[in-house]
């Protein structure tokens, strides 16, 4: 079988330092709108677009049963202004907060220099929409400096469908010139990365457990291998995808 020639690294939590900053910037945004949620329902359907998200617990909150399998599958219009209200806010916290204090997961930076030096193309892919995704790559630094060769948020796809849905891995891939996905890794710590690495069939789809959700919060969906922290995926790809 061939090699890997890209991977698909999720940000918070996987690459990018997160402790429940996240959640929190969206539960603060959801209590200012009086938007009925917990702090562990939004930390468990983490990792979508967050407009969607918004919608997703408004829906719950009005009693409606929607599982994130059906995420970007199940999206009611009339929700939306609401949403998108709360969305505005929570960005301007979000990037706030990352202004202060993004930081990498140990080993990151040097896991993309790996891939490199192994002719792995990197990729990542968030939930962000292009305002945070950007203040957290002019933060590190990775575009600038050639460690990520394509940065990916839910703007990129038409109708800005996030995960699970799995348009963000293919618009990585025709970007690269990736053409088999069978050559492509994904890897995160939510359910909708793991969703997502399943939806697009990618050969493999690598949880990791430095994120704020306990293993068994996304280790129930389909995944092929799970790994303390990124700096761990050189040692994968070498013993089980060379």
């Amino acid at each position: 079988m061939s090699k890997i020639s890209m991977v698909m690294f999720d940000l918070s939590g996987t690459t990018v330092h997160d402790d429940t900053g996240v959640r929190d910037c969206l539960y603060k945004a959801a209590v200012e709108f009086d938007l009925k949620t917990t702090q562990e329902e939004i930390l468990m359907n983490m990792g979508t677009n967050k407009i969607h998200l918004y919608q997703f617990l408004i829906a719950r909150s009005q009693g409606k049963k929607v599982d994130i399998e059906d995420f970007e599958k199940e999206i009611n219009p009339e929700t939306e202004a609401e949403a998108v209200k709360i969305f505005d806010r929570y960005s301007e916290i979000m990037i706030a907060h990352y202004r202060n204090e993004v930081r990498e997961v140990e080993g990151a930076a040097d896991t993309f220099r790996w891939c490199h030096d192994h002719g792995i193309k990197v990729a990542t892919d968030t939930g962000f929409h292009r305002d945070v995704t950007e203040a957290i790559m002019d933060s590190l630094g990775w575009v600038k400096d050639g460690l990520v060769d394509v940065s990916v948020d839910v703007e990129h796809v038409p109708g800005d469908r996030g995960r699970p849905a799995p348009f963000m891995i293919y618009h990585a891939m025709m970007q690269l010139d990736i053409q088999n996905i069978h050559e492509v890794l994904k890897i995160g710590d939510t359910p909708a990365d793991m969703l997502e690495g399943y939806n697009a069939g990618c050969r493999g789809v690598v949880g990791v457990l430095s994120g704020p959700r306990p293993v068994e919060a996304w280790g129930g969906y389909w995944h092929t291998h799970v790994i303390p922290s990124v700096r761990e995926l050189p040692d994968l790809i070498e013993s089980q995808f060379s």
